[in-house]
């Protein structure tokens, strides 16, 4: 196949397919499950593609496409539904030419492919109507294959071993296929057929149907994913159907309903909450998203988080989720396989025969630094916005091991810093963790152990926010002492890590004291939590709009002018949603909201110009003075869910909106929208058990806000 390896680090990359780019995909997704289509509904023979139907991290399906008479029928078109619960592809049957003779016409029969995913199960009804005179026979026939590859295959890591792929087992009605892996473990897919069709091998199913004139069928195909033990019996399309779409209500009920006068912004914002949804996974404690699809369709620590954050004014609930299910798989002990440590928050979990058998060590790995503080400032956040502590009391023992993990990690100098302990761990573990990301202005690579600028704010931020809450529950020793090592922290941070010759924060200290003299945009990450001086901040926002870090859609992750600098890389000048989110957060922190608007317009025209107003994970950095579109980046993850989740954030922070839900008031201040937007409307916004619909109109001079409807007490307020 055609290629070009991406770096993440010297052991794990993404491996780019030339061919695969240039094909448009659809998705569904629930759960831990995904799959991957072409436009034409199909699943083509696909290799080292991203195609598939995937659970748990292995593909159970590579291979699922449809002739109709033994070709390939026209494509019409591929439609989602909103939410994303079904996939419909509309095709038809091509002209059928017999002895020079046109004997079928194309466009005579419909086939409308509708799909469903859920628990682990594929469901594909195809309806069929012949708008013909005279009766048709039609021959639909699937080529079918699973090749049972991790995910990390699929992603370019080679294996020397697989397992043993094991014979095709068919009914009247059924063709299992299975696999034996080297982890002892049996994956196999179980494809079910209604009606039973007229043959089935292990490579092929085909349906022999009339249809007369003006008449209809349908034939139904379930495919489900199970690891050792058979599923549940198969619900049937329909019901599957309803089920999917019954959740996804219920999730998106819980979401304020965000309407403008502007119909590509609301595209935008529908589309970002639909990724949410696709990325969204139920657990008995609450809902968390999953990072992105396909590469990172797994639990994530800091993605998982960072999303909950851009969302945490508009969804608390997802907040809760997540900082349960990450208090659950919180580190117990040393174990330098996976670079665990007690009181550490989780990185990311993995399923797969290669995380079982160690060949990858992200089965449950924690080599992240910035994963603990964001936990704990997530957790401070989510009781400054429920107003209620009783998640602070339920997870208050996870809180103080990560407390304590900060205090025993902490260098002499009082900086989060890392260093790998295993050495097939990331060799990065900050947020920009490809193995390239952290150098020096000359170019060579930053030596650990690293502490880097964002990190010591979420620290700042931990301590700020921990002390509140340990106040709120009462322990006046623990909130005293965590205030005095925040205002240190801060002190400390900002005469040390400031950059008076560029007006901005070093990126990262090294493990020799020297600090990276690197203009990136980590700095910004430094304004959202809080740690950087009212007038280091100043300089900070002007420069991160200098001409060689923002590009006209958004702040690039490194300034032009480094040695580094590649448009195309990963981290070193690329451009990612939720970074400048975060940074836009921290403009409106500092009263800079200008900018905070002018990043919300940038990231808005880039939703603008992709096709369904997805903004991908990543895009490249180049200056839109060069290029009058954004370029994308080869292997980015469309959905990714702090990639989604960024809108949410861009739009509180242009509007300066802010939540004070001890006191029941909502505030704005230094409130203006963009040109290009008039009117903001947010129904069902809640505050404690108060809801509140709010109208924000821009004005000539000034934008106001009108309160459409109120229930419960709740003040609004706003700063002119």
């Amino acid at each position: 196949m055609n290629g070009e390896i991406i770096h993440l680090n010297e052991d794990y990359y993404l491996l780019a397919s030339a061919v695969a780019q240039r094909q448009p995909q659809v998705l569904l997704s629930h759960a831990d499950s995904f799959a991957i289509y072409d436009l034409a509904g199909d699943i083509p023979r696909a290799a080292l593609q991203s195609y598939g139907l995937f659970h748990g991290g292995t593909r159970f399906l590579s291979r699922c496409d449809l002739r109709v008479n033994g070709q390939w029928p026209l494509v019409l078109s591929t439609v989602p539904t909103h939410d994303g619960s079904e996939l419909t592809t509309y095709v038809t049957n091509p002209d059928e030419v017999r002895d020079g003779t046109i004997v079928v016409q194309r466009d005579t029969v419909a086939i409308a492919r509708h799909k469903v995913l859920f628990q682990g199960t594929l469901y594909e009804q195809l309806r069929l109507h012949n708008y013909g005179r005279v009766p048709l026979r039609l021959v639909l026939e699937f080529a079918l294959a699973a090749d049972f590859v991790d995910i990390f295959e699929i992603r370019g890591t080679t294996r020397a071993r697989r397992g043993e792929l094991l014979a095709p087992v068919t009914t009247h009605n059924q063709l299992r296929l299975g696999y034996r892996g080297r982890d002892a473990v049996q994956r196999t897919t179980v494809m079910e057929f209604l009606p039973a069709p007229a043959l089935i091998t292990a490579g092929a199913v085909r349906f022999d149907l009339t249809l007369p004139p003006g008449g209809h069928t349908a034939v139904e195909v379930h495919i489900a994913c199970y690891v050792n033990h058979p599923p549940s019996p198969a619900l049937g399309y329909t019901r599957a159907l309803a089920a999917v779409c019954a959740e996804r209500e219920v999730w998106r009920q819980q979401f304020p309903l965000i309407s403008s006068d502007n119909e590509d912004f609301n595209t935008w914002v529908n589309r970002s909450l639909q990724d949410l949804t696709l990325l969204r996974v139920h657990t008995e404690g609450g809902s968390y998203v999953n990072a992105g699809i396909p590469w990172f369709a797994t639990l994530f620590g800091r993605d998982s988080l960072i999303t909950a954050l851009e969302t945490l004014t508009f969804m608390p609930e997802l907040a809760a989720g997540t900082l349960r299910v990450l208090a659950r798989e919180q580190g117990t002990e040393v174990h330098d396989a996976r670079d665990e440590e007690a009181g550490k928050i989780l990185h990311e979990r993995r399923a797969g025969e290669m995380a079982a058998l160690g060949e990858i060590p992200f089965g449950r790995y924690y080599g992240s630094i910035d994963a603990t503080p964001l936990f704990l400032l997530l957790l401070a956040e989510y009781v400054e916005r429920s107003g209620t502590v009783a998640l602070a009391r339920e997870l208050w023992p996870a809180a103080l091991a990560a407390m304590k993990w900060i205090a025993e990690t902490v260098d002499q100098d009082g900086y989060l810093a890392y260093a790998r302990r295993t050495p097939h761990g990331l060799i990065n573990q900050g947020w920009k963790d490809s193995h390239d990301a952290i150098v020096h202005r000359d170019g060579t690579l930053a030596e650990p152990p690293i502490a880097l600028a964002e990190v010591q704010a979420y620290v700042y931020a931990a301590y700020r926010g921990m002390a509140q809450v340990a106040h709120r529950l009462e322990y006046a020793d623990l909130a005293e002492r965590w205030a005095a090592q925040a205002a240190r922290l801060q002190e400390r941070f900002n005469r040390e890590f400031w950059w008076p010759e560029e007006g901005t924060f070093a990126l990262a200290r090294d493990g020799a004291g020297r600090l990276c003299h690197v203009v990136s945009s980590n700095a910004g990450h430094c304004l959202f939590a809080g740690i950087a001086g009212v007038e280091h901040a100043r300089l900070i926002a002007a420069r991160l709009f200098g001409d060689d870090m923002f590009c006209g859609w958004g702040i690039r992750t490194l300034s032009e002018h480094e040695v580094r600098y590649n448009p195309m890389s990963y981290h070193n000048g690329s451009i990612w949603p939720h970074d400048n989110a975060l940074i836009a957060a921290g403009f409106s922190r500092y009263r800079e909201t200008t900018h905070a608007r002018n990043l919300l317009s940038g990231l808005f025209e880039v939703s603008r110009a992709t096709d369904d107003r997805r903004l991908p994970e990543l895009f490249c950095g180049f200056s839109r003075e060069e290029q009058r579109r954004p370029v994308p980046y080869p292997v980015a993850c469309r959905p990714q869910a702090w990639a989604a989740g960024s809108v949410f954030l861009l739009l509180q922070a242009a509007l300066d909106l802010r939540l004070d839900v001890w006191q029941r008031r909502i505030c704005f201040e230094r409130i203006a929208l963009p040109t290009w937007l008039n009117r903001v409307e947010i129904r069902g916004l809640r505050v404690g058990d108060a809801t509140v619909d709010l109208r924000i109109m821009r004005g000539q001079w000034s934008s106001g806000v009108e309160v459409m409807a109120r229930q419960g007490d709740v003040d609004i307020v706003v700063y002119k």
